[in-house]
């Protein structure tokens, strides 16, 4: 009896609610987070700012992963330090759900009819909520 592996999702396509405004005010709102490796979570804690001042640990982290973000040629933590209060907050959420989790879907239930239902919240394609 032969079993097909199953589908191991490693990268998770996102849109930030505000964007990501570069030097020249083009907004990046459409990007791409990968799962972080052990790696990933240890390596901030050797960076300089990191250890002088640990509020940023999240801006290094989240570079690290933050593999693509609108057509800016690379993310680091200058960039996630430039984002809206709204974005961080979102990527910071989608990184806690994505490698607790392994998987951006969040059930709810609707406030007025109690109907459960499954959000994505890494969003839908661009543009969609």
């Amino acid at each position: 009896m032969s079993t097909q592996p199953e589908s191991f999702q490693t990268t998770f396509e996102f849109v930030l609610p505000r964007g990501y405004v570069d030097a020249n005010g083009a907004v990046h709102r459409e990007g791409t987070m990968r799962l972080a490796t052990a790696r990933d979570e240890l390596m901030p804690l050797l960076d300089p700012k990191v250890r002088e001042n640990e509020a940023f640990l999240s801006l290094v982290l989240l570079a690290r992963v933050v593999t693509q973000l609108g057509t800016l040629p690379s993310i680091d933590d200058q960039v996630m330090g430039g984002l809206w209060a709204t974005d961080l907050a979102f990527l910071q959420d989608l990184y806690r759900q994505i490698n607790s989790e392994g998987h951006t879907l969040v059930e709810v239930s609707c406030p007025s009819c109690s109907t459960n239902f499954a959000v994505d919240m890494a969003g839908g394609g661009p543009g969609e909520a």
